[in-house]
């Protein structure tokens, strides 16, 4: 996928202006795909040069113009050409995973420390989703298409953030009980083979 893709979509849902759509993807689009302010107005303009999106230029007084971007009827086309083809698995690559995979080279303390660290910033992150859910979800059996839709993305945002919080726990406790077997080794070796051989 790329940004194009992003940004028509938040257009189908309603037209907006580029700081808007901005506004969007900091509270929604962009826990699933993030973009800075500038990429944003950046590729509305790419979109605008395509055809895939018009403006209407709407006056401010003591302010310039703003552009209310819409998704036009070939911008339409273009998004439900793009959701009809196959989606590739997405390629993971997880620089956590492969500091695990280098436990043997590492301060064991040190690498729990930070699965610790990414446990705690993914369990906030699962705390706001399920803030989302419960502000904008109420009912999930009442949802309109344009609502269900949303809800089923957050939803699979939940059990991601669920899954690595299981996984983290998973990797420290087997990781702390590595350290515990290193340290009661240690504690119970005799003096000579703390000194080492001669």
């Amino acid at each position: 996928m790329a940004l194009e893709h992003a940004i028509m979509t938040s257009l189908a849902e309603r037209p907006g202006t580029g700081y808007e759509i901005g506004q969007q993807f900091s509270r929604s689009i962009g826990h699933f795909w993030s973009a800075t302010h500038q990429q944003i107005y950046r590729t509305l303009k790419k979109l605008h040069s395509d055809g895939l999106v018009s403006f209407e230029s709407v006056a401010q007084d003591g302010r310039p113009d703003k552009k209310v971007y819409t998704l036009s009827a070939k911008g339409r086309t273009a998004l439900r050409d793009w959701v009809g083809t196959p989606t590739e698995p997405q390629q993971l690559r997880d620089e956590l995973g492969v500091k695990i995979r280098a436990a043997e080279a590492a301060d064991l303390p040190q690498l729990i420390g930070e699965l610790r660290r990414q446990r705690a910033v993914h369990e906030e992150r699962l705390r706001l989703y399920q803030e989302f859910e419960k502000h904008d979800f109420p009912d999930p059996s009442a949802l309109n298409l344009r609502k269900l839709k949303q809800h089923l993305v957050l939803r699979g945002g939940v059990r991601i953030e669920v899954g690595f919080i299981d996984w983290c726990d998973e990797v420290i406790a087997a990781l702390e009980g590595v350290v515990d077997t290193s340290s009661n080794t240690d504690h119970t070796a005799s003096p000579r083979d703390q000194r080492g051989s001669p």
